[in-house]
């Protein structure tokens, strides 16, 4: 991924400041971003790098294993997915490379089903008790037996041979698309930011400005509910049964007491507080 500065409207791009024309500068971006593909990466209007995308051969490089014992057709695999520059890591039996696919996280596995040591399916197996990337079978076999067996223990296509180079460049494009298209939604789905504050569902870490914020699990807990909410006035009764997962009594202060606590580590104004406000005699809000 290359980064590169650009001078317009006698300001440097890469810089903090920028010209006060930002309505010309966004429509610059705008252009830019619809004609030639470049990404940006902004905050408060103080664009910080221009990323562009010479299309995704050179935004990103993905690993992809090549198992297959026939080295004619490993070697053949290698040569048309280099020249689409990917990352080939080729091996000519299973044990390799399982000991690869321990060490190693893949973007996409392509599999030959007759193997000498251990068979396709078996790797594929393994391969899916710890990981969800794509797999590609490979096969001489083309009964339907077969590619329903493949299909049912994990793996996502079924490539019978002999089979057409270009084919097999086009199905492997198409589960990378896939499958990074849905991690990214679903990345984004368990990541909040806003205001300097963000949110992560996945590991329960949050960070104010950069800086992590130790919370213990039940003020994550109620950090996140208020955060999916966020633009919604949350009771205490909805964050006590939400979170808690149980009855809430009217005499419970229980909440009142957790969002101070949060509130002391998020370094809020108690009069003022940025990010958790009270809406008296109805709940709590983020907005």
């Amino acid at each position: 991924m290359n980064t590169y500065s650009y001078s317009i409207l006698n300001c440097n791009i890469n810089s903090v400041t920028i010209h006060p024309s930002i309505k010309i500068l966004t429509k610059f971006l705008q252009f830019l971003h619809k004609e030639y593909n470049y990404h940006f990466l902004c905050y408060n209007f103080k664009v910080e790098h221009i990323i562009l995308e010479w299309g995704m051969k050179k935004l990103m490089k993905y690993d992809i294993l090549v198992l297959d014992d026939e080295k004619e057709i490993a070697d053949l695999v290698e040569l048309y997915l280099k020249n689409e520059n990917y990352n080939i890591h080729k091996f000519y039996n299973s044990k390799e490379a399982l000991k690869c696919i321990k060490e190693h996280n893949f973007d996409l596995a392509i599999l030959d089903v007759m193997l000498p040591d251990i068979d396709g399916f078996s790797i594929c197996n393994i391969i899916r008790e710890n990981h969800n990337y794509p797999i590609i079978m490979l096969t001489a076999k083309v009964d339907d037996i077969s590619k329903i067996q493949g299909l049912s223990i994990g793996a996502d296509d079924y490539i019978t041979k002999p089979f057409n180079p270009l084919e097999l460049v086009a199905r492997v494009k198409s589960a990378l698309r896939r499958y990074h298209s849905y991690n990214k939604e679903k990345e984004d789905a368990d990541v909040i930011e806003f205001l300097g504050l963000s949110v992560n569902n996945r590991n329960h870490k949050c960070t104010l400005y950069n800086e992590e914020i130790n919370l213990t699990p039940m003020e994550f807990s109620i950090l996140w509910y208020l955060c999916k909410n966020r633009g919604k006035v949350v009771s205490s009764e909805e964050l006590f049964c939400n979170v808690w997962g149980e009855k809430y009594l009217d005499c419970n202060n229980t909440v009142m007491v957790h969002i101070k606590r949060l509130r002391e580590k998020l370094h809020e104004k108690p009069k003022n507080p940025k990010f958790i406000k009270t809406v008296w005699g109805v709940g709590y809000e983020i907005e």
